[in-house]
């Protein structure tokens, strides 16, 4: 007997494979034996640092393959798609931190926003059988109606970011119920790693206790303390987002832990992981936050990292992935915690 043929690798593109979530899709879903292609800007200077090590080696190498590509640019998106012929494409492509979006409103709004639609408009006049998942982002539900959020709780975006973001959520319901495609979004609550962003909350602070803990510096400077977030782990994350792909029908779906923890918290439970035990004195922008054992001040209150307009408190219900896509998170709050501050000593070779 003949042996049967052979099905057909199956091939992604990632838009933003260079970013946390990119980098994690990309491991993701060569584990799963797809052939992964990913855009990225043309620049005079690389950052490709989360993804190298997926591009070394002979057994990676023939999943990776990188175009160069933006979102603010039709002629180049047609040409990708058109190459690669994607089965399920990826747009976590984005201006993704929300205080920079309220400086940089206009080009938040082209990328986060108009961006998505060229790729949409793209993939309707080239690949209309292609899968598309739109990365949303928990930041729609802003000043909250209701707590927890779900996928029927009514949007109210609090930044630029956030604005872009409901545009492109409800351009990707559009593409769907007017073109057919099947096109869907994932409302991410926040996913964090050590490959976040040293710009981002998260990453920043645990970075600074990784060098406050090494001697390399004396403190760090945070913005409002008493924010509530629903965090989990970004490699969970992109598990959600596949899984989003392969249902019968397109949807939109809620992802989070189902926790919610303030900065603050975050906060104590990352010096704490390096031995320091935080006390806190003042109030308001007087806060501090200082070294039980020695008084020394480690954390302080500055103005400067206050939005605008603030988003206070997220919190997810994900009833619906987790029974209908059956995705379960395995990395809990704690866990992110020490996974991310332990990275960040080894760094600065304290681990």
């Amino acid at each position: 007997m003949l042996a049967g043929k052979l099905r057909p690798m199956k091939k992604a593109l990632i838009t933003g494979v260079t970013g946390q979530d990119g980098s994690y899709l990309a491991e993701f879903l060569i584990e799963k034996d797809y052939e992964v292609h990913g855009v990225v800007r043309r620049s005079s200077t690389f950052n490709r640092s989360r993804i190298d090590h997926l591009r070394k080696g002979s057994a990676s190498d023939r999943h990776l393959r990188l175009h160069y590509g933006d979102l603010g640019d039709t002629e180049s998106l047609t040409t990708i798609l058109a190459s690669v012929q994607p089965d399920e494409i990826y747009n976590l492509a984005a201006q993704s931190h929300v205080g920079i979006s309220f400086t940089m409103p206009t080009y938040t709004g082209d990328v986060s926003g108009l961006g998505t639609v060229r790729l949409l408009e793209a993939i309707r006049q080239i690949l209309p059988h292609a899968r598309f998942y739109q990365a949303s982002s928990s930041e729609l539900f802003g000043k909250v109606a209701e707590v927890p959020q779900n996928e029927q709780t009514p949007f109210h975006p609090r930044s630029p970011y956030a604005v872009a973001k409901l545009y492109s959520y409800w351009a990707t319901i559009n593409y769907r119920e007017a073109h057919g495609l099947f096109a869907t979004n994932g409302i991410l609550f926040n996913h964090e790693s050590p490959r976040r962003g040293e710009n981002f909350v998260t990453r920043k602070i645990t970075r600074a206790v990784a060098e406050i803990a090494a001697g390399h510096r004396d403190w760090l400077s945070l913005g409002n303390l008493e924010a509530r977030r629903d965090w989990g782990f970004a490699g969970d994350f992109v598990d959600a987002m596949w899984r989003i792909l392969q249902v019968d029908e397109p949807d939109d779906w809620v992802v989070g832990i189902g926790e919610e923890h303030s900065v603050r918290e975050f906060c104590e439970l990352a010096f704490a992981r390096a031995g320091i035990e935080l006390e806190w004195t003042g109030s308001g922008t007087e806060e501090r936050g200082l070294d039980r054992a020695n008084g020394a001040t480690r954390v302080k209150v500055n103005p400067r990292y206050f939005r605008p307009a603030e988003v206070d408190q997220l919190l997810s219900d994900a009833s619906k992935a987790r029974q209908e896509l059956g995705w379960e998170p395995k990395v809990g709050f704690e866990e992110l915690v020490r996974m991310m501050v332990d990275a960040d000593l080894e760094a600065v070779g304290l681990a």
